[in-house]
């Protein structure tokens, strides 16, 4: 069986204690802190998820110990009283956004890594307004968004009229901008500073953003192979924005990895193949934040098959 992507991916970051210097102590250890984000601001279900529980509950600080890394936090991002009776699924999520957008923030000017264990994929919007405004001046943000969807509806092309096939969308400014502007993000990120990868269900609408955009696009070809079109993009990354921030949902793997997930597309890869191609990806210095989203938890996930199945790495060493 494949190990799920929850702990092979947090393995995948063992190569950053050579190369995010930012994030490393004086024994070379990365120093991580664990953020978790449950607001879904979606709409008719409930608003708060439990997965980034479930995700915590997979031991994730003992398998980041043994692999020179450090949890010095973990954080839950909340509502205040007040905000908690504020009018609107969206806006709530938008605050929650803000929260979330703050603590990443703070974890940068800490020298702390931040590992988003979140509900779902609009919480993107809060990491990269974090990363965006953790300095003095707004910092360029590139986003490596893997996912088996593009997330790149606006309310105009979106055929489910779900939040969570926008969010990306909304970061580069095409949608929702109140929701974008709570979330911290502003300004907008460029659409040539987006990669996605792994894309296989696109609505025919967002298929023509897409085109008419500068987004690059990398395949699930492209992740089994660890091709050299994936060190292209990580390279044209690292000369035109100042952070990387590479955001997974469990939904591009192969359908039989997460058997839980709603949204599940034929034909993706193996949670091996993928953890490979990110361990590719954190090479690379100037990823700051890593987040994994939309996890089949609970009653969902009877199995445990999104929770660590057995306690080797791809190269058979022991976590």
């Amino acid at each position: 069986m494949n190990k799920p992507l929850v702990s092979i991916a947090i393995a995948a970051l063992a190569p950053m204690t050579l190369q995010a210097q930012q994030f490393t102590d004086t024994t070379g250890a990365v120093q991580v802190a664990l953020i978790k984000m449950p607001y879904t601001g979606a709409r008719n279900v409930p608003e708060i998820s439990g997965v980034p529980d479930y995700l915590e509950s997979g031991d994730i600080g003992r398998r980041l110990g043994r692999l020179c890394a450090t949890v010095k936090r973990v954080d839950e991002v909340k509502l205040t009283s007040d905000q908690q009776r504020e009018y609107g699924e969206w806006h709530r999520m938008g605050m929650a956004n803000g929260h979330l957008a703050e603590i990443v923030a703070k974890n940068v000017r800490r020298g702390q890594l931040s590992v988003g264990l979140l509900a779902n994929c609009t919480s993107l919007l809060g990491v990269l307004g974090g990363l965006q405004h953790a300095t003095s001046e707004p910092q360029r943000i590139g986003l490596v968004f893997i996912d088996a969807h593009g997330d790149f509806n606006t309310p105009e092309t979106t055929l489910s009229g779900m939040l969570g096939g926008m969010p990306v969308a909304v970061s580069a400014g095409l949608a929702l901008k109140n929701l974008r502007l709570e979330s911290g993000l502003d300004p907008a990120l460029a659409t040539e500073h987006i990669v996605m990868v792994g894309l296989r269900d696109v609505d025919p609408l967002e298929r023509e953003l897409l085109d008419s955009a500068a987004v690059e696009e990398l395949s699930v070809d492209d992740v089994r192979a660890v091709s050299d079109a994936l060190h292209v993009q990580m390279r044209r990354l690292s000369d035109v924005v100042d952070v990387i921030y590479v955001h997974v949902d469990m939904d591009v793997l192969d359908p039989e990895e997460v058997p839980g997930h709603s949204l599940t597309v034929p034909d993706g890869p193996t949670s091996r193949e993928l953890a490979a191609a990110i361990t590719a990806m954190f090479e690379y210095e100037k990823v700051a934040a890593f987040g994994v989203a939309s996890t089949p938890a609970n009653e969902r996930d009877p199995d445990g098959k999104s929770l660590p199945a057995n306690e080797r790495d791809p190269d058979g060493k022991s976590l």
